[in-house]
């Protein structure tokens, strides 16, 4: 069961046709973004549709600390950025709560500064590795003391950094950023080569903000590379909606019969839009409409109507552009016809949870025939039995994604706890309920 001591548990009843136009929080990985670069810039950034997730606010509250305030100011975000190497010393510990992304980011921007910062999180994010991000950083000069590899641990940053060439051994966006982002701070260029392709939200905003940043093919695969000792300006930052949050809306929709949902104003940078791909392979009724740009990235409104879905197989070349969206894929396609077969998921294996493990568990549970197989996880379609009580292991995402499962299942799915839900996507229970959706306390 939970390990939070106030455990919500919460179960979702089976729904009558979702209805309406909705609007999804700011995008998380965006969001983590424009605090960072805008305490890297001179002067003010502003940030509207920012995220106000307990995550984001973690990485708000670490910049403030490190001399750049964040705050918030009529309505939008600010934050007095000190330039390319200007932290100052923080006076206490970085909590970054249950975010990875938070504090794998924080780690390459600390790697060029010269400070001594303990880095600590939740008993989730104190299991989750860090060697990955720390490899490269020590190649360019940062320090770990005592050698660890997982939170708590502490970080002495340089303003010497040495610029190096690292290509990522495993598809990483938070690897990569990373490096880029410490990349900053080194004398001369820093170059990131990766064989698959990663969500490259670090390397629009750092062309946002005026970093001289390329991109060139290379052995089929991509280098990335960032200038050093450059200034970036405060900018005027709009976070579109985060299209991991509205995969539960679209999924919902295509489960309960008679469902029409728009979702306006989402994200849909191709590096993010695996799981609306695979939709359409599945046979769902899921459109774009009113495709536009907004501060660097392509965004549109996302119109979804509920679908017969056919079983497909996710091949694993695809995981980087949907490694969120996997277990409530998973609860979509235990209602479509035949067996859904997803490859190459290893990465969901070291989230906030096992995700793959967690996923499989829940769906077994709910009378769902599921299994792991190596890094795959095949889903035999039909229908829910319900009846269920998941264990969330403290992950936001598998909560969301098995009460999205129980609105259209005979029985109620009920979930452990959704006290994490608040990690990325607070408003996820009131947003639901005003499209139709049901929910109540177990009994």
């Amino acid at each position: 069961m939970s390990h939070s001591l106030n455990a919500t548990p919460l179960q979702a009843l089976k729904a009558r046709a979702l209805k309406g136009i909705a609007r999804v929080p700011g995008d998380k990985s965006i969001s983590h973004r424009a605090l960072m670069l805008g305490a890297m810039a001179t002067g003010r950034t502003s940030i509207s549709g920012l995220l106000e997730a307990e995550d984001v606010l973690n990485t708000g509250r670490a910049v403030t600390a490190l001399g750049c305030p964040a705050r918030k100011v009529k309505g939008s975000w600010e934050v007095i950025g000190r330039g390319v190497g200007g932290f100052s010393q923080p006076s206490q510990d970085l909590d970054f709560g249950n975010s990875g992304t938070g504090v794998r980011l924080m780690m390459g921007l600390l790697a060029g500064h010269d400070v001594r910062v303990r880095l600590v999180g939740d008993a989730s994010l104190s299991r989750r590795p860090m060697r990955r991000v720390l490899a490269p950083l020590r190649q360019m000069g940062a320090e770990v003391e005592d050698d660890k590899e997982t939170l708590p641990l502490t970080l002495k940053g340089s303003s010497d950094l040495i610029p190096i060439e690292y290509a990522t051994p495993v598809p990483s966006a938070q690897v990569k950023s990373a490096v880029l982002l410490a990349g900053l701070c080194a004398n001369g260029e820093t170059t990131v080569v990766e064989r698959e392709a990663t969500r490259d939200h670090t390397e629009r905003m750092l062309r946002h903000f005026g970093a001289d940043i390329r991109t060139a093919k290379r052995d089929g695969g991509m280098a990335i590379t960032v200038c050093g000792d450059v200034e970036l300006e405060g900018r005027n930052v709009i976070v579109p909606g985060d299209p991991s949050s509205a995969a539960f809306l679209t999924a919902a929709a295509l489960i309960v019969p008679e469902s029409e949902v728009t979702i306006e104003g989402v994200l849909v940078n191709e590096t993010r839009t695996g799981f609306y791909m695979t939709l359409r392979e599945m046979g769902a009724d899921v459109a774009f409409l009113n495709q536009r740009d907004e501060g660097g990235e392509p965004i549109a409104d996302i119109r979804v109507r509920h679908s017969r879905l056919k079983g497909v197989r996710v091949p694993p070349e695809r995981a980087p552009s949907m490694i969120d969206e996997y277990p409530v894929l998973a609860a979509l396609a235990a209602y479509a016809e035949g067996e859904t077969r997803m490859d190459g998921l290893a990465e969901l294996k070291v989230k906030e949870s096992d995700r793959l493990a967690a996923t499989a568990t829940g769906l077994q549970l709910n009378g769902v025939s599921a299994r792991v197989d190596a890094d795959s996880l095949i889903v035999a379609g039909g229908g829910v039995r319900g009846g269920g009580m998941v264990a969330t292991h403290m992950d936001h995402r598998i909560a969301m994604a098995f009460l999205v499962m129980g609105l259209g299942s005979d029985r109620p799915v009920a979930v452990d706890d959704v006290t994490y839900v608040s990690t990325s996507f607070p408003e996820f229970r009131g947003l639901m309920e005003k499209l139709g959706a049901a929910f109540e306390t177990p009994k």
